[in-house]
């Protein structure tokens, strides 16, 4: 009888279907195997595992947003002031004010506003690969 297995497995295998052994033990087919699962898996949350969920985001778009600067070390001071200017319609002076404090400090709010005209900024500041993310 198992002489009969081992010429039917075989035949699978001559076929073209790949198996998977486990430990040397037993053989099964790659399609079911666990790390092919796995690749396919969804995250759940534990049963008792307490999930944030924000309900209330249609008031909060209209909220006053802010869009933060951050300090790097590969952008030079001309070429923030430039791009804060392009992004805020501001004065040089304006920018070049907001381009110190971030330098000084870390960060700097550069705008604040509605989430649609914060997004619209961010992108702006992120044309040269400014470090900046909105808050709210």
């Amino acid at each position: 009888m198992n002489e009969a297995r081992k010429a039917q497995g075989a035949g699978r295998r001559a076929q073209g279907e790949e198996r998977l052994t486990l430990g040397g033990r037993q053989e099964i087919p790659y399609a079911l195997s666990p790390m092919r699962y796995a690749l396919n898996a969804i995250v759940v949350p534990y049963e008792d595992e307490d999930v944030l969920v924000d309900d209330d985001i249609g008031t909060r778009i209209g909220a006053p947003w802010k869009v933060v600067l951050y300090n790097d070390n590969i952008h030079t001071f001309d070429e923030v002031i430039l791009q804060l200017q392009k992004a805020l319609g501001c004065s040089p002076q304006r920018a070049e004010s907001i381009a110190f404090e971030a330098h000084t400090k870390g960060k700097a709010v550069a705008y604040s506003g509605e989430f649609n005209q914060c997004f619209r900024v961010m992108g702006v500041l992120r044309e040269i690969q400014l470090v900046v993310e909105i808050e709210g």
